[in-house]
């Protein structure tokens, strides 16, 4: 266990830790002992209307939407570095909070620190468009920062996923109300702190803990917040979608996937394992872009199998906070459980190939071995359904039409990631994808400056580079004439 955790965790609202307004606080558990280590405030409407208010009043009254792109700049990277000399601290919390192994724990703490350096370089570097009219007129973009942009984050990863929110919406001067996931509170709770040493004016910042129906619904359905951007699965995305819609809200989700890895014959059959290893396994398999469904060119079915299952059955689970382990706890019991569900359903399914349940060694806490399904039929549940944990379903294919069907054949669009030493199929095949990003003999390596976001059941929109500014930011255009006015003129008779 850590050193120095907090016995429970306060809302952060109007630059002070408070308690919820009725005093009511819910469980955090440790996913390894699955016992509570602390209790956090338990939001509700009160505490929403509280910090919403604090939030308004910061971007109606405060400086912070008036500063220049710049001096808001100076303040993100003030922000970066302070995350940057903490990664190892930012590390240990979030691995215990999460399961996650402490090494990809330390890779997610860099990569929050990397978002803030990259919008705050970002809104400076922000150019607009102008239209001239050579002697007549020109018109031109003028972005504002719309309001106190509501920010949902999950559980999996939750410190990075929150510095994508708010590294954005901060850059483009709007205010902000933050409800982290209520199975991973810790981490959040360092933001207040690092943002007053960064020096981010009172009011603009506000968190508020609490359960996604009571804390997170408040937020949605708030008035005064005209944005939500929000990470999670797919039914909460609906229902978000709904409860926005009275107010017309901006809306920014990025949702469930099932996304496939789609090996052809002539694939460096080597670099595609150890890419879909690591696609499904890191982060314990409780990533959106997991590469859960792997389908296989018939050619090299077989071989394929036997080499990717014992490669996964080599796999190192462990104890999160071990630098050798690879996959840890899963992040909750209700998470382990659901996860075990599919596994057992999966032998009715299909033929299990490695894993299969609990690993050896480890009685208690919320570990699953790395588990490999083949000859698994495209209508089977643990084809078509996210598992969101260490469970991959492989799939036999002839040819690229068949790939592709399969591919396309389910609710989700998130992802895709294609093996493929033709260039011209690459290419054709990426292009007929319904899925919002594709990776071409390549893991999850991506730039900063591309659209983020999925198609189908999988997401509205996208965020990432110039993405994130445009949903942060209203596009004004003004117009202005140079020479007489031209138009027609009513009402002087004939």
């Amino acid at each position: 266990m850590p050193t120095d955790l907090p016995e429970r965790l306060q809302h952060y609202i109007g630059g002070e830790h408070v308690d919820s307004a009725d005093g009511a606080t819910f469980e955090v558990l440790d996913p390894v002992s699955n016992e509570t280590y602390l209790h956090a405030a338990a939001g509700k409407q009160a505490d929403v209307d509280r910090a919403v208010a604090a939030a308004r009043r910061a971007f109606e009254k405060g400086p912070w939407p008036q500063l220049l792109p710049r001096e808001r700049s100076r303040v993100l990277h003030r922000v970066a570095d302070i995350v940057e000399s903490r990664d190892a601290r930012l590390a240990e919390l979030e691995s215990f909070d999460s399961g996650l192994p402490i090494t990809q724990a330390l890779g997610q703490a860099r990569r929050a620190a990397e978002n803030f350096r990259f919008f705050a370089d970002l809104v400076v570097a922000q150019t607009d468009d102008a239209y001239k009219v050579p002697g007549r007129q020109i018109n031109y973009v003028n972005r504002k920062p719309i309001g106190v942009a509501g920010l949902i984050t999950p559980w999996n990863t939750p410190f990075m996923l929150e510095s994508w929110k708010l590294g954005p919406a901060l850059a483009t001067g709007n205010t902000v109300v933050l409800k982290p996931a209520e199975f991973t509170p810790l981490s959040a709770s360092l933001w207040a702190g690092i943002f007053e040493e960064a020096g981010l004016p009172v009011g603009v910042f506000n968190l508020v803990h609490g359960i996604g129906e009571e804390a997170g619904d408040a937020l949605v359905k708030h008035p005064d917040v005209p944005l939500v951007s929000f990470t999670g699965e797919s039914r909460t995305g609906q229902l978000i979608f709904a409860n926005a819609a009275p107010h017309l809200k901006g809306l920014s989700m990025e949702l469930g996937g099932k996304s496939p890895a789609v090996v052809f014959a002539d694939a460096d059959l080597g670099a595609a394992i150890d890419a879909t290893i690591f696609g499904v396994f890191s982060l314990n398999g409780e990533r959106c872009t997991a590469g859960s469904r792997i389908l296989v060119q018939r050619e090299i079915y077989d071989e394929f199998v036997e080499r990717y299952a014992a490669q996964a059955s080599r796999v190192v689970v462990g104890p999160p906070h071990e630098p050798a382990t690879e996959v840890g706890a899963l992040v909750h019991p209700e998470h382990y459980e659901k996860v075990m569900g599919y596994i057992e359903l999966g032998r009715t399914e299909a033929r299990l190939v490695a894993g299969g349940g609990r690993p050896e060694g480890f009685p208690t806490g919320n570990y699953v071995a790395p588990t490999v399904f083949a000859d698994v039929p495209p209508d089977a549940r643990i084809f078509q359904e996210e598992i969101f944990g260490p469970v991959v379903a492989i799939t036999p294919f002839d040819t690229d039409e068949e790939a592709l069907a399969l591919a396309n054949g389910v609710r989700y669009g998130l992802a895709a990631y294609v093996w493929t030493n033709d260039l011209r199929r690459a290419h054709t095949f990426a292009q007929a994808l319904d899925v919002g990003m594709v990776w071409l003999n390549s893991n999850n390596v991506r730039d900063l400056r591309t659209p983020f976001g999925g198609v189908k059941a999988s997401g509205l929109g996208h965020e990432g580079g110039y993405r994130s500014i445009d949903f942060y930011t209203h596009q004004q255009a003004v117009h202005v004439t140079l020479g007489e006015a031209h138009h027609p003129t009513f009402g002087k008779g004939h």
